[in-house]
């Protein structure tokens, strides 16, 4: 059983286009301001706006392999390039945020005067044009964990954005040099903390790890409970996508208990309704069968 848990029929190809478009322009302007300014504040915020392009362009990619139609070379079409891209977004971001980490604290070292007013406008620009790229993948952010991760990404941007304002007024009133090449640190360290758990996350599903939001235990136990059901195993849980979990487990019943339709109705429905589980193969054993099952007498979960 297969459900689609995409709600509406949002074409995102259109607001991926935009959100490119608009933060590439603003990279090359807070990129040139930033090098002439000599500002390390704009300069991070410029570096991890250019991942943002590379993620976006990644989520729209996977956005759109995750609608391929599965073929006879790949049954399963290609919907964990959505988790691919996941991950690369966060190998790219971490790169350049360590890099200009280090950069950040060499100016600590030998700070240097900054156009602050020029520093706080570009800034300003960028809050604009985060909240307006962030606005575009509003709909249905919930959803969808590559679409939702589009909308956080930005609006965290915007977020940064004002962080570089306020250093920018803070250098015009205190007149502290060191203010600017502190608030890239400070963005730096603030990115590679949040964007280390996504490259975590992304690493576990690529390798088939369990879902953070399933619990192979409690699903282990809703199986047993259901009526009939003898035993279990060979049970694996595993992302196909960052929209779409997936589950296969040999169960044991009591053929007098119960008919095989009735189980795995009540298998199939429970798993949807408590774990959101959808893509559910499930192979009915009976007790005899089950003693000869080759998978049951392997090393696995069960």
């Amino acid at each position: 059983m297969s459900h689609s848990h995409i709600h509406g029929t949002v074409n995102y190809g259109t607001a991926f286009a935009i959100g490119i478009v608009l933060n590439l322009g603003f990279v090359a302007i807070e990129a040139i301001y930033g090098w002439h300014t000599g500002s390390m504040a704009l300069l991070a915020d410029a570096g991890h706006n250019l991942t943002d392009v590379g993620g976006l362009l990644l989520a729209w990619a996977a956005y759109s392999a995750a609608k391929l139609q599965s073929n006879r070379r790949h049954t399963y079409g290609w919907k964990k390039a959505s988790i691919l891209a996941s991950f690369i977004n966060a190998v790219l971001i971490l790169f350049a945020m360590f890099a200009l980490a280090w950069e950040s604290i060499q100016r600590i070292q030998s700070p240097s005067p900054v156009a602050a007013i020029t520093v706080m406008v570009v800034a300003a620009i960028g809050v604009a044009v985060n909240l307006s790229t962030a606005f575009l993948f509003l709909k249905n952010s919930q959803h969808d964990l590559n679409i939702r991760g589009a909308f956080l990404h930005m609006a965290a941007d915007a977020v940064v954005s004002v962080g570089v304002v306020i250093a920018g007024a803070l250098y015009l009133w205190q007149g502290w040099l060191w203010i600017d090449a502190v608030v890239g640190l400070v963005i730096a360290i603030i990115i590679i903390l949040g964007t280390f758990s996504l490259f975590k996350q992304s690493l576990h599903l690529l390798f088939d790890g369990v879902p953070d939001q399933v619990n192979l235990l409690e699903v282990r136990n809703c199986l047993l409970n259901t009526p009939s059901v003898v035993t279990l195993h060979d049970l694996h849980i595993w992302s196909m996508s960052t929209l779409e979990n997936a589950l296969t487990v040999h169960v044991v019943y009591d053929e007098k208990l119960q008919s095989a339709d009735a189980l795995l109705t009540v298998i199939t429905e429970s798993l949807h309704h408590h774990f959101d589980l959808n893509h559910v193969t499930v192979q009915l054993e009976s007790i005899d069968y089950a003693e000869h099952c080759e998978m049951n007498h392997k090393d696995h979960v069960s």
